[in-house]
């Protein structure tokens, strides 16, 4: 027998999205080496990891120089003192688990591709469209079936079980909120929905909460289980990238209730065998600087960098709406969701017409026109095309630049 392939990998678009911007704006700059570019697409932070965060790596680094205090392999599902840390952080909002149930990683988009391993290849997947592509690429990898729940930015782009009857596909489903790449954040009444339905039609929910710590309104959920029976249908993964600035640290969390039972089989047990056997663990160095982000000066130091964000966001929608262009996000949520122009009366319900661009053209105009990246809303799904994410990740000087540069370049459309 010879060596082959997994097909699967051919069925996956030509290059990841974030690839080819990365592409077009580097020839663009090839091209214009003296053209200044400001990238308000990929969602890296720019904000340096708090003191507090930073004294405890060097803490953690030296004992690593010790005999007494060296770390060789640590426990796979995490060290006991950052589970606690996270079971703690949890309980301050009312959901009590216990650190058994809580799994470290090295960043969720690890957790999200690694969790196929422990479900059947013919279990298929829903998403959301738009969507984040991660999900879709993970699972096409594996061969698995995507189905789309779409919405439109008349239904806040936030799909719900009774709206489409093909929402009855999908044994795994997909959340994210606040959402990414919309910025559309899910009510309790909209989260108790797709939990209902989970569990009336035995399917598992995936929630995505990296971008929970966002959130202002206190009506909003942070978690998926503070909705009653969840922990019977639902896992939650979440991200200390976004919230601490460990995009280049790496450090995630997966929590699955004892609960959380598949064909008799506790899925909890399964995740743990599947971590034993595949994977080592995040650094004790690491674990430990996660730690301190759960610290009352900790919390106190990453609320001044979250309120950075959010200032960044409110600079954004507040241009876009001086604009006169329809968007989502901004508010409980880092993303900007945004329409390719400003419609006008001749707008027919596609992009291309009445004053919206389909997204690629816009964002290779904005791009060469005023240097603003943006990340082009069809790279997320069918229902993406028209659209444009916007982060706010960037410095406040690039984000108050971008922001005049766009409002020159809507006056030109």
């Amino acid at each position: 027998m010879a060596v082959s392939v997994n097909r699967h990998f051919g069925e996956l678009g030509g290059s990841y999205l974030f690839s080819e911007v990365g592409r077009r704006v580097a020839e663009f700059q090839k091209e214009n080496p003296d053209r200044s570019i400001i990238r308000m697409g990929i969602g890296d932070v720019t904000r340096p990891i708090p003191p507090v965060i930073v004294e405890a790596m060097k803490k953690a680094a030296g004992e690593m120089g010790t005999q007494e205090g060296f770390h060789g392999y640590g426990p796979e599902p995490g060290y006991g003192f950052l589970r606690e840390a996270v079971a703690g952080y949890y309980s301050r909002r009312g959901v009590e688990l216990s650190p058994e149930e809580i799994f470290i990683s090295d960043g969720a988009k690890s957790d999200l591709g690694n969790l196929g391993d422990i479900f059947d290849a013919e279990c298929s997947v829903l998403v959301t469209d738009p969507v984040y592509p991660a999900y879709v690429d993970s699972a096409v990898m594996s061969g698995r079936k995507v189905f789309y729940a779409a919405a439109s930015a008349e239904q806040g782009f936030i799909p719900l079980p009774a709206q489409k009857g093909y929402l009855q596909e999908g044994d795994i489903i997909f959340l994210c909120s606040p959402n990414n790449p919309t910025g559309a954040v899910m009510t309790r009444e909209m989260l108790e929905q797709w939990v209902e339905f989970a569990r009336r039609h035995g399917r598992l929910i995936v929630f995505d909460a990296a971008y929970e710590c966002f959130i202002q309104d206190d009506e909003i959920p942070h978690s998926i289980f503070e909705i009653e029976g969840a922990k019977e249908c639902a896992l939650e993964i979440c991200s200390f990238s976004k919230k601490a600035g460990f995009t280049g640290l790496r450090c995630g969390y997966t929590v699955i209730p004892k609960e959380l039972v598949v064909d008799g089989v506790s899925v909890r047990d399964l995740w743990f065998r599947r971590q034993s056997t595949r994977f080592n663990g995040a650094s004790y160095i690491t674990q430990r600087a996660a730690e301190a982000v759960f610290t009352p000066e900790g919390e106190a130091a990453l609320e001044e960098n979250l309120a950075y964000y959010r200032a960044n966001a409110a600079i954004l929608s507040e241009m876009l709406t001086e604009c006169g262009v329809r968007h989502t996000g901004g508010k409980n949520a880092p993303y900007i969701w945004m329409e390719c122009g400003v419609r006008n009366a001749f707008y027919t319900g596609k992009p291309g017409t009445g004053g919206i661009l389909d997204s690629w053209t816009f964002f290779d105009r904005l791009l060469k026109e005023e240097g603003v990246v943006g990340t082009p809303g069809a790279g997320f799904g069918k229902a993406g095309e028209g659209f444009l994410r916007l982060t706010a990740f960037s410095t406040r000087e690039n984000t108050l630049e971008a922001a005049e540069r766009m409002k020159k370049f809507f006056r030109s459309l």
